[in-house]
């Protein structure tokens, strides 16, 4: 690897920009600190645990202005256990994927191994893009806000002419909740993890869950269908609502995304804290169209996302290469998504990022590009 430093004034003052896990602020860890002593090691079904859970629900249904009946689900085991769950305790016969990278396939993936569902409807895009959800004879819509792996985001929208009663919307927020707009009334299931842009560990599904929703899962799950205790959404719907999981979570996560969901909302909320993104969008994008040998991978600048951003290269640079030589030099977790296989960096850009840090990196992408 060649050795190029970067000088100290071009460094952002924060070098992380992974895309999951994704920088985890200071305070947070400075205030986990200060209270580990009677928070860390305690009981999670004792009230200063469930306290803690309660102003973590609390504090999502504010910064996303839920309205009354939803409920925030959480249980362990991330996004990737959620999709499980809803597959046993929400889908009830056939669902719809749409598919446009590596994270919202593997969902569609798992409904169509279920052996008591009908084969999914699966609608594919090209990686770089995004289709749209069509009105299907289908009980349950999967969408993705953000996909991680590509850098695309699309809108949360219903298909055309449906209702909840027509067919649930889930949709699959694990990039993007907290750092892009939604509106609780175009879908029924927003659920998302908080090692991205709620500033905190993996190992948790979030899920705000609208009524016809819990409905659906206590339909599914107080009938003849055999779940695992651990994927069974009934259970986890009746600790949730206690402010407790059904079994011990990481109790330095929860903190922490209490932490940061404070954060947000006491500076401003969704307006805030995708403000935040949408300026450090900004600044990648315009840095990147005006490049010679850099472009946005995402071709078309509405499905471009605001908190993952993927950059390609031309032949005269290798972003491997340059991805470790800014590792070298502090600078973390640019390198591209192993599956995808370009010549190109992911930086995320959630609301814990410095967008000043963005504009710091492009400086620093330079620098090296030049050296090179």
């Amino acid at each position: 690897m060649p050795q190029i430093p970067i000088p100290a004034d071009l460094l952002p003052k924060d070098g992380r920009f992974g895309s999951g896990p994704s920088l985890v602020r200071a305070e947070s860890v400075t205030a986990l600190a200060a209270e580990a002593n009677t928070f860390l090691g305690t009981s999670h079904r004792r009230p200063r645990v469930k306290d803690m859970v309660a102003r973590m629900q609390d504090g999502l249904k504010e910064l996303f202005g839920l309205p009354d009946g939803w409920e925030i689900l959480m249980g362990n085991g991330g996004s990737t256990l959620f999709w499980d769950a809803m597959i046993f305790s929400m889908i009830q016969e056939r669902s719809q994927h749409l598919v446009f990278g590596e994270f919202s396939s593997k969902f569609a993936k798992g409904a169509a191994a279920a052996p008591f569902l009908g084969d999914p409807q699966i609608i594919e895009s090209d990686f770089g893009t995004h289709p749209l959800p069509v009105a299907a004879d289908v009980d349950f819509y999967a969408l993705t806000h953000n996909e991680t792996s590509t850098g695309v985001a699309m809108p949360v929208i219903r298909p055309g002419g449906t209702t909840a009663s027509d067919g649930l919307v889930a949709v699959d927020a694990t990039s993007g909740g907290g750092g892009l707009r939604w509106d609780p009334a175009d879908c029924d299931i927003y659920y998302f993890a908080p090692q991205k842009a709620f500033g905190s560990d993996g190992g948790l599904y979030l899920a705000a869950v609208a009524p016809a929703a819990q409905d659906r899962i206590r339909q599914i799950t107080t009938s003849d269908r055999w779940i695992p205790a651990g994927l069974d959404l009934g259970i986890a719907l009746d600790n949730s609502v206690k402010n407790q999981t059904y079994n011990t979570p990481a109790l330095a996560t929860i903190f922490m995304a209490v932490q940061q969901i404070e954060w947000m909302n006491s500076n401003g909320g969704m307006d805030f804290a995708a403000g935040r993104s949408e300026q450090s969008a900004a600044t990648m994008y315009s840095w990147a169209d005006a490049h010679s040998i850099a472009s946005p991978f995402v071709q078309e600048p509405a499905m471009r996302s605001n908190v993952v951003a993927t950059i390609d290269f031309d032949d005269a640079v290798d972003a491997d290469t340059l991805a470790a030589v800014l590792r070298a030099n502090g600078i973390l977790d640019t390198e591209s998504y192993r599956k995808l296989g370009r010549n190109q960096l992911r930086v995320a850009m959630f609301p814990a990022i410095d967008p000043a840090d963005i504009a710091a990196l492009t400086a620093c992408i330079d620098h090296v590009i030049a050296a090179l």
